[in-house]
């Protein structure tokens, strides 16, 4: 089926993730109370998120943290570094790490963003208001069509335009066959929903060349850019150059409260800067978002390499097993995919035991694919993994298929 041809629910069965038991906490006014005379009620089940949060231990990139002791460590990292509040992003601490940011991918400047939704709009909505041309190349599993309820279409008028089919990523000969004229090509990097898989080097060189040949502009969505490194074993600034903008996460892999950055020439960060004011970007404090990035950022990247070598050594260890297919094989960065036969509620049912029993977290969810009877899940190495061998976490993931 040709994928701009699927249909909602279609869409929706693909990205879907089940985010555990259903079961809600009893409203605290509706518990029996003790009497002198009859022992205190059991606990009451965990939920889902409950359940994931009281795990040692998780197969999801993220670290189980208690929300206060991390606030508290920001803050304490905030006054070391004997930093004033901003008003409105202005300050010279964040314009430092605006600056830091976009040097490091090669850039004039950069413009923290409260939200890669929003800075990637911003981004898209420049080059069509320069360019004269509303359409944009996009990959079929790409944010702007999955994830942002088309913002891009109903809220900047930009008309989409799907490229290639989901199993592989965008590459040039999508953009010398594109049927409308483009005006932007938007290419995630990695490709999250092909469980992280990339261009080789030389397509992506190709596509870059391709792209400034036909005058179209080239937009990174690198909400996972950081883990693309190990892959390609370059420099950010050599794996962006030939990028007009770049968006890239800092609450995935970095694991700051939240925000993004989109970086490009001086002109356009200024257009930028201009776009998030009108967005409604332009908090009167941003200081704690960015403080949260700094504080994290060089040490996630110092970490991610050996992550990407235990996501191949895990990837590899489960697809040993033959009731399993693992995406991509081998694992380019430091997530995949596991496809594996059954039902999406009786796995998330022995998820759920497993994680009473072992305190690890496997998965947020399954999520049917259009394959009936396969589901499949997105696994991610991280700093949750840590502390358990590899023999330990493919033993746990494979009680999976155990129906005891």
């Amino acid at each position: 089926m040709n994928p701009r041809h699927l249909s909602r629910g279609e869409f929706l069965s693909l990205t879907s993730l089940l985010a555990g038991s259903s079961l809600l906490p009893r409203r605290a006014d509706a518990a029996p109370k003790p009497t002198a005379k009859s022992a205190p009620p059991p606990p009451e089940p965990l939920n889902g998120d409950s359940l994931r949060r009281s795990c040692r231990a998780t197969f999801t990139g993220d670290t189980p943290e208690d929300a206060g002791t991390e606030l508290i460590r920001l803050g304490e990292w905030i006054r070391d570094q004997g930093l004033p509040s901003d008003a409105y992003g202005q300050s010279a601490f964040i314009q430092g790490f605006e600056q830091k940011i976009a040097e490091r991918l090669g850039f004039e400047a950069g413009c923290f963003m409260p939200t890669g939704t929003m800075g990637q709009l911003i981004a898209l909505r420049i080059y069509a208001d320069e360019g004269g041309t509303r359409t944009v190349g996009l990959h079929p599993s790409s944010h702007h069509v999955l994830h942002e309820s088309d913002s891009h279409t109903v809220l900047h008028g930009l008309q989409p335009v799907v490229l290639c089919p989901w199993t592989r990523p965008l590459l040039a000969d999508d953009v010398r066959n594109a049927r409308e004229r483009l005006g932007t090509l938007s290419v995630e990097l990695p490709v999250r929903w092909l469980g992280g898989q990339l261009q080789t080097w030389e397509q992506l060189e190709e596509l870059k060349r391709t792209c400034r040949e036909r005058g179209v502009k080239l937009h990174m969505d690198g909400a996972r850019l950081w883990e693309s490194q190990p892959f390609h074993g370059r420099s950010y600034a050599d794996i962006c150059r030939g990028f007009d903008s770049v968006y890239v996460s800092f609450y995935k892999l970095v694991g700051a409260l939240g925000g993004a950055m989109v970086v490009g020439s001086k002109d356009f960060i200024r257009t930028a800067r201009m776009w998030r004011h009108r967005h409604g970007g332009n908090l009167f404090q941003l200081l704690p978002y960015v403080a949260s990035a700094a504080m994290k950022l060089d040490a996630a990247l110092e970490r991610l390499p050996q992550q990407v070598r235990r996501a191949k050594a895990l990837s590899e260890a489960l697809a040993a097993d033959s009731r399993l297919v693992v995406l991509p094989r081998p694992a380019q960065t430091n997530m995949f995919r596991v496809f594996l036969r059954g039902d999406a509620a009786e796995f998330s049912r022995r998820r759920d035991r497993i994680a009473r029993e072992d305190s690890l977290w496997l998965t947020y969810g399954f999520g049917q694919t259009r394959v009936p009877g396969v589901v499949d899940t997105e696994l991610q190495v991280g700093e949750g993994l840590a502390g358990l061998e590899d023999a330990q976490v493919v033993r746990a993931f494979l009680r999976l298929l155990d129906p005891a």
